[in-house]
């Protein structure tokens, strides 16, 4: 009888904090899902050349639309003082400007909902003491890396305000790659959460291979960042020359040569495509490990998936490029290195296995 109330004791607090884990998977993958959606409303803006169209920073105010015909033609008149209007778009009309203005207004709105649904839920659940300590630091370094984030979008957008016709190529890469890191970091942290068969790795250095994979996935989706910037996959639309040969002419012309790297459409084009054909390779080759040396394994399933995604992105990025980047085919191959990255994020995760459980949380 005294063995079993103790039992019931011990496992007791191990229920209760499976139930807090449980609750805190269901709000990350309601923040993954909405921070998906506005990396996609992001780059329809970019495609759609819609994300000078706002020309103010107003983190509060700003959730509130135009409401009447003198408030659109006011941020309309802003519109029209910047370089993107006199140089590109003079003589577009109203309707024209509240296009491109919706699509930049909806990516704003986004980025304060992943604010409020990241940031409410947390304060509720660590006043109710269902955050355990070792994901207290994290959690709110995300909410302040997530808080540093829409700073950069500003940062971003004013750099095509006054001289340039659209943004710099290096602020876009760095506000895509910030938002994800804060994707990748809420999969790994709602993976940590999740209770998971713990097989034998393929190696003892095969979570290190898994990291590498992750780590070339985001590299990627810099490098795709760069390409948009610089309008790149519009041009050299054939595959797999380009230019008409394997190693393009001309990919070093300007100086210093390193600039060439993040100036030159041409050469930045022709590292994606490089950077693609490696991470290929390498999820191969670690697919091929894993079945080879513990087949039928969570490892060994994780390494087969990760490779059909990276198949299936690289052939949507092909078809891209084939057909001249059309607005639906660039989404989905942004949305398909997302799904690359978060994928690649969750098999590194699973060589470490579920966080150890704490028997009490104390709030």
């Amino acid at each position: 009888m005294a063995t079993s109330q103790t039992t019931d004791v011990m496992q007791a607090p191990v229920g209760r904090v499976e139930t807090n884990r449980r609750a805190l998977r269901w709000w990350l993958k309601t923040v993954i899902a909405t921070l998906f959606c506005l990396v996609l409303v992001g780059g329809a803006t970019r495609l759609t050349d819609s994300g000078l169209s706002i020309t103010e920073w107003k983190p509060i105010h700003g959730v509130i639309p135009p409401l009447s015909v003198a408030d659109w033609e006011e941020e309309f008149q802003l519109y029209k003082q910047i370089p993107e209007y006199q140089k590109i778009n003079k003589g577009m009309s109203l309707d024209e400007f509240k296009s491109i203005f919706w699509w930049e207004w909806a990516h704003r709105f986004l980025a304060r909902a992943v604010g409020l649904v990241f940031g409410l839920p947390l304060l509720f659940f660590w006043l109710s003491g269902r955050v355990e300590k070792r994901l207290r630091l994290p959690l709110v370094g995300l909410l302040a890396l997530g808080g540093f984030q829409g700073f950069i979008g500003w940062w971003m957008v004013s750099s095509g305000l006054s001289v340039r016709t659209d943004v710099s190529q290096y602020r876009l890469a760095t506000h895509l790659t910030i938002a994800c890191m804060i994707f990748s970091a809420c999969v790994w942290i709602m993976r940590g959460l999740t209770p998971q068969k713990v097989d034998r790795p393929p190696t003892a250095h095969s979570h290190l291979a898994a990291g590498g994979l992750a780590f070339l996935a985001l590299f990627q989706i810099y490098l795709g960042a760069l390409v948009a910037g610089l309008d790149a996959g519009f041009t050299y639309n054939t595959w797999p020359l380009m230019d008409g040969a394997i190693i393009p002419p001309d990919l070093f012309v300007q100086n210093p040569w390193w600039i060439n790297l993040f100036e030159n459409p041409k050469t930045v084009q022709f590292v994606h495509r490089c950077g693609a054909y490696l991470l290929l390779a390498l999820t191969l080759v670690h697919m091929m490990q894993s079945i080879r040396l513990t087949p039928g394994t969570t490892h060994a399933k994780g390494a087969i998936i990760l490779f059909g995604l990276v198949c299936l992105q690289a052939a949507i990025g092909v078809t891209t490029l084939l057909l001249h980047v059309p607005i639906e085919m660039g989404l989905l191959h942004q949305a398909g290195g997302l799904v690359v990255l978060g994928y690649a994020i969750a098999h590194w995760r699973g060589f470490y296995g579920e966080f150890p459980k704490d028997q009490a949380i104390s709030a």
